[in-house]
């Protein structure tokens, strides 16, 4: 009977393979430019919206302090959210291919904490403080209007932010968060594949 068995050898022939690591470092290189790509996107229409809100102030003059107030904290609102966004840029763009893969997964780590943190402390503050400023805003154009129609407006109004709120914004914090835990798992995978072979 033969003794000899080669451990490393039936470690390397197990059902489940460990990940490619050419696939997973292009899947990685695709994660950043799509996150990079959305970030400038994000950037881009935040910021023609806050310019549009400050021109559509400066053209009409409102009258009611409530309004002016209303278009402070709507762009206030975009840019919170947008100077917190912006800090993922930092991690993204750090993202290269000299790194080690416990760096990788040190990155990835630290880019679900800071989207966590952005998902759910800083966009509760975004939509707080954006419905508040909408609400403020719309009041001295709803009193012009009669009855039904300002009490319609608040609530398609609300409804939309309800909609956006409690239906999109879970769905696309799903969407986020699945992309960076396949990534995570895959990189552990691959770790402690290389950890089980400096053992043979």
């Amino acid at each position: 009977m033969d003794n000899n068995i080669d451990f490393k050898n039936l470690w390397k022939q197990q059902a489940v393979s460990p990940p490619n690591i050419e696939e997973l470092l292009s899947k990685l290189k695709h994660f950043k430019k799509i996150s990079m790509r959305k970030l400038i996107l994000t950037n881009l229409l935040l910021s023609a919206t806050s310019a549009f809100i400050i021109f559509i102030g400066y053209y009409y003059q409102p009258e009611l302090i409530s309004t002016k107030i209303g278009i402070v904290l709507n762009i206030l609102a975009m840019m919170i959210f947008l100077l917190v966004s912006n800090k993922l840029a930092v991690f993204y763009k750090t993202i290269d291919g000299t790194q080690s893969n416990s760096e990788y997964l040190q990155k990835l780590i630290s880019i679900k904490t800071k989207q966590q943190f952005l998902q759910s402390k800083v966009l509760s503050l975004y939509f707080i403080v954006l419905g508040s400023g909408l609400c403020l805003y719309m009041y001295e154009y709803t009193c012009r209007m009669t009855l039904f129609w300002g009490i319609f407006t608040y609530v398609v109004m609300l409804a939309w932010i309800g909609f956006t709120w409690f239906y999109l914004r879970p769905k696309e914090i799903k969407k986020e968060q699945a992309k960076v835990n396949s990534l995570i798992a895959k990189f552990e995978a691959v770790n402690k594949q290389l950890n089980a072979d400096e053992w043979y």
